[in-house]
């Protein structure tokens, strides 16, 4: 019995204790690195919002409140162009005003995301790996220096938790649902103890930043 437990029963607790401190050491790595592939989609996403976002903007003079407009604007939409005839640089025709700007309206689908046949514009309404989980889009007009500047942000957060249903803790939902829920606990406690967003997110209605993204 003495000689069972030396030969196979010691091998085998040292094999599974290998093992158990392996996969705890490589959780969070395995977590980051799957964090960092959705976190990619995620961006990509927003960056496309903050586009359709600026060019709504050019146009309407304010920033649209949800991406079904963006859609609508993107399909139906029209943007001004200004086409320069003759050269600034040419100081005779300037002198003789030979050189002029003519406004030509284009469609916004002609002109935005011509290098992105692959988009879908009716996935930019969701955040990546839900099920249909709508990203958050916010909008306000702020005074700064006087003058009424339109903002907008869009956010994706990492995993918040619905409500108990009957009493039972529903399951997070985010970019990262699915995966392991103490390590978003972590994730999203850390962020809140450094004061940010836990998420991604892109513009801000409370820090004017120039649309810039969190990631930036």
């Amino acid at each position: 019995m003495k000689k069972l437990f030396t030969i196979v029963i010691l091998p085998l607790c040292a094999i599974f204790l290998v093992y158990l401190i392996y996969t705890s050491i490589m959780k969070p790595v395995n977590f980051n690195d799957e964090k960092a592939q959705r976190e990619q989609v995620a961006i990509q996403r927003l960056t496309d919002i903050r586009t359709l976002q600026v060019a709504f903007k050019s146009v309407n003079n304010r920033f649209s409140s949800s991406v079904d407009s963006l859609i609508q604007f993107y399909n139906t939409g029209e943007l001004t162009i200004v086409k320069q005839i003759g050269s600034m640089d040419d100081s005779l025709a300037v002198a003789r005003k030979q050189v002029k700007r003519e406004e030509i309206k284009v469609p916004v689908k002609d002109t935005l995301f011509k290098d992105r046949p692959d988009l879908v514009l009716d996935s930019l309404r969701y955040v990546p790996f839900t099920n249909k989980m709508p990203i958050e889009i916010n909008t306000v007009v702020k005074q700064v220096s006087g003058i009424p500047v339109p903002l907008f942000e869009a956010k994706v957060p990492y995993g918040v938790r619905p409500e108990a249903v009957n009493g039972v803790k529903q399951p997070f939902v985010g970019l990262l649902q699915g995966m392991d829920e103490q390590l978003i606990i972590n994730l999203n406690a850390e962020r809140e103890d450094q004061g940010r967003y836990s998420g991604l997110m892109v513009g801000s209605i409370d820090n004017p930043n120039n649309n810039a993204g969190n990631w930036e």
